[in-house]
């Protein structure tokens, strides 16, 4: 089977890039099940219940996000209505959203998707890596085809939650920084990984938002509020093919086949 996974959807530029590419990569490459980023949809942070159901309506069937899923407050509608709207897994129990979910692609083979946050440079919440293992201890119930979106800011984090869960997942997809890797590659026991999806997003930007303001800020250390740049986008994603019988990774391709 082949999973298509989105880097994180930046602002009205991704959506409408999306709505344009989806369609035809998922027909070209035969996609049995398409997972993105949602985090910064929504004018770069947040999401809506508008814009999940828009993006739903172009095909993407399950959401994952991170430290900026809680910017918009329409985020607890959000995870009332859907239960394929995830947020980290190691936030703290009792609190709103779930970090995992199973989802069924047309053909009915059962998909595991697990949301996690890095720890380093980033919120100090619970350890994602015991957060995995308690995670994977039920999924692995329902299914062995297991995608982890590894939410984070440093590439030692990611990497090592790579070869932490080599062979218990399909892969380990790293987002959050906004630039793709080229550091793609299916690990010894099975797991596909990259360290950055990258982003769906303004191509002209600073990781997705106005380069000006970004510059700005760098220079002055006053804050500003970021804006999504206009202009051309970019899409990025991965395509991960995966052994049904076994759950492993048999490869994973920058190439999304969207030109």
């Amino acid at each position: 089977m082949k999973i298509l996974f989105i880097g994180d959807i930046v602002g009205k530029p991704g959506r409408t890039l999306l709505q344009e590419k989806l369609g035809r990569v998922v027909q070209n490459n035969q996609i049995d099940l398409c997972i993105a980023n949602c985090e910064n949809v929504a004018g770069g942070f947040g999401v809506t219940l508008e814009i999940i159901n828009f993006l739903e309506r172009e095909g993407v069937q399950v959401f994952t996000s991170g430290n900026h899923v809680w910017d918009k407050k329409e985020i607890y509608q959000v995870f009332e209505a859907k239960g394929t709207v995830l947020r980290p897994q190691n936030y703290p129990e009792g609190i709103p959203g779930r970090g995992f979910a199973t989802v069924k692609t047309a053909s009915g083979v059962c998909v595991g998707v697990l949301n996690l946050a890095g720890r380093i440079f980033m919120d100090h919440i619970d350890c994602p890596f015991r957060a995995a293992d308690k995670a994977l201890a039920s999924l692995k119930k329902e299914t062995n085809i297991i995608i982890v979106d590894m939410h984070a800011e440093a590439t030692s984090e990611k990497i090592a939650m790579g070869w932490y869960l080599d062979g218990r997942v399909s892969a380990v997809l790293g987002t959050h920084t906004h630039v793709q890797t080229s550091d793609e590659k299916i690990l010894p026991n099975g797991t596909a990984y990259i360290t950055d999806v990258g982003m769906t997003g303004p191509i002209d930007s600073v990781i997705g938002m106005k380069k000006e303001i970004a510059i700005s800020r760098f220079l002055t250390r006053i804050p500003k509020k970021f804006e999504p740049a206009p202009g051309d986008a970019q899409f990025n994603g991965v395509i991960v093919q995966i052994d049904e019988a076994t759950g492993k990774g048999v490869s994973i391709t920058r190439d999304c086949g969207c030109e």
